[in-house]
């Protein structure tokens, strides 16, 4: 998986950009690129608008949406235009309707997301060193979900249900958890995670996560809905759709003895080739 004509590249990335870098070739980047556009579709039969996102945000963005000041270490910021690198396309999503005082009936708004995410991972040092489940430069699709306060319990439940629908379609063993209070963010009310089987680890690693954040963004962000004459704070939450993490399950759980990984049907409509590996 080290060749430059092979599948994943983390040398070269290393030698290009540093540690934590890499390059996909081939059908591996066909299929990891099917997977996105699978979930975008996905996700567009369930009422999200798809969006491509600026990735470089002003400070007020990453305040609004809780990764300042206390996740600054793990950013990475254009010094000389005072932005930031988003390590989530959240961030942009919390941005679309920031300053806004938006109308009852245009609730909700849910939106997909691509992009690129970058993150220092700074608190990660001597976790996953070799391998791609840790990077500092990686894509994913992401959802996000502007409600009524009312709506926003019921919307957490169903962001759960289409990541379980996703994960599903692809036929990867899975688990869902339910995080503590105390592992959670200061934004997020609740979460849940998706981990997946890793084989070679023998346990389940997470390969998407969801959150309520009630009012929290909705009142940094200053996003407002007028009801009966007066204004309200909205409600916002976020889940990952896909990110290069559910690729790697699929060569860990799909992968025979010959090295042959048979990609999931549901991407090969999206360009994704039945298998890879093992000259095919």
């Amino acid at each position: 998986m080290s060749s430059p004509s092979g599948w994943v590249d983390m040398a070269r990335g290393a030698r290009l950009s540093g540690s934590r870098f890499a390059y996909r070739f081939g059908d591996v980047a066909l299929t990891e690129m099917a997977l996105f556009r699978f979930v975008l579709d996905r996700l567009g039969s369930k009422g999200f608008m798809p969006v491509l996102p600026p990735v470089l945000v002003n400070e007020q963005a990453m305040y609004g949406t809780g990764f300042l000041p206390t996740g600054e270490a793990d950013l990475y910021k254009a010094e000389r235009d005072n932005l930031y690198l988003t390590g989530t396309s959240e961030v942009g999503l919390a941005g679309i309707h920031m300053d806004e005082r938006l109308e009852e009936d245009q609730l909700p708004a849910c939106y997909a997301a691509f992009s690129t995410n970058f993150r220092r991972e700074a608190g990660a040092a001597g976790k996953d060193t070799r391998g791609m489940f840790r990077v500092h430069q990686f894509d994913k699709v992401e959802m996000f979900v502007y409600c009524l306060p009312e709506q926003s319990q019921d919307f957490h439940e169903r962001l759960l249900s289409y990541e379980e629908e996703i994960v599903q379609a692809l036929g990867l063993p899975y688990r869902v958890m339910n995080i503590s209070v105390g592992d959670l963010g200061d934004p997020a009310a609740k979460k849940y995670d998706i981990e997946a089987w890793f084989p070679t680890q023998q346990r389940y690693r997470e390969i998407t996560s969801c959150s309520n954040t009630t009012d929290y963004q909705a009142r940094r962000l200053n996003v407002r809905f007028k009801r009966d004459g007066k204004y309200e704070f909205v409600h916002t939450l976020n889940g990952t759709g896909a990110t290069a993490r559910a690729m790697l399950s699929i060569i860990e759980n799909f992968q025979d003895a010959d090295g042959i990984v048979t990609i999931p049907e549901a991407l090969h409509p999206y360009g994704a080739p039945k298998t890879i590996g093992g000259g095919a």
